[in-house]
């Protein structure tokens, strides 16, 4: 009796799970095409990303072999083209490559090209932060005071890494235009820093026993 009665529980089971599939047929098709199509997709875009990835290395690795053989010609163009594709990697390798070697003189086109880094290339946080004190770092032998810390501001309102390098830079900049109160102020806050960078925090104690002593 109670094996008539499991199997008859079974065979409503059955029957229940097939009128489902009977009556969800067609969603339940679509459904398993999406999840198909997601996967697919997936794996086609980071194959699609990989190749990219070697077509930017390679047009880098070129520009930069022509210009160390002597064939400066387009140089400017190529990597300019590379940083704006927006690449993790190459994109900032490019602009550095033109600041090092002088290929772009123009404040404002290396401005724009840092900005396009900063503003619109997916960069780790860190290596944003290290572009940022970049472009201060270009920036400091013309821009005023208020602009300078205008573009160090996101570094230094942070616990960036290089927060002690943004500090020491304006350190400097009052440093070298003989605003020494304000040079002091910021030596002085890389000497507070609980985490700043040690060799930055041991030079700035000498800086102030040396430069700022009564």
């Amino acid at each position: 009796m109670d094996e008539d009665l499991v199997k008859i529980d079974s065979n409503n089971r059955k029957k229940k799970f097939k009128d489902f599939f009977v009556k969800f047929k067609k969603q339940l098709i679509l459904l398993s095409t999406i999840i198909i199509l997601i996967v697919f997709s997936y794996f086609i875009y980071g194959d699609l990303q990989k190749k990219n990835k070697i077509k930017i290395a390679d047009r880098y690795n070129e520009a930069t072999i022509e210009y160390y053989s002597g064939n400066e010609k387009n140089i400017e163009k190529k990597l300019v083209d590379i940083i704006k594709k927006k690449d993790k990697t190459y994109s900032p390798l490019s602009l550095y490559f033109l600041l090092e070697n002088k290929i772009i003189v123009e404040n404002s086109k290396i401005n724009e090209l840092f900005d396009i880094l900063i503003n619109e290339t997916d960069l780790e946080k860190e290596i944003k932060n290290l572009v940022i004190y970049k472009k201060a770092l270009y920036n400091s032998e013309f821009e005023t005071e208020n602009n300078l810390i205008k573009i160090l501001n996101p570094v230094m309102n942070s616990e960036s890494i290089w927060k002690s390098h943004a500090f020491y830079l304006m350190a400097e900049y009052f440093y070298f235009k003989n605003e020494k109160q304000k040079s002091k102020e910021f030596f002085e806050k890389i000497v507070s820093q609980e985490n700043g960078n040690l060799s930055i925090k041991k030079e700035s104690q000498k800086r102030l026993n040396r430069d700022f002593s009564e």
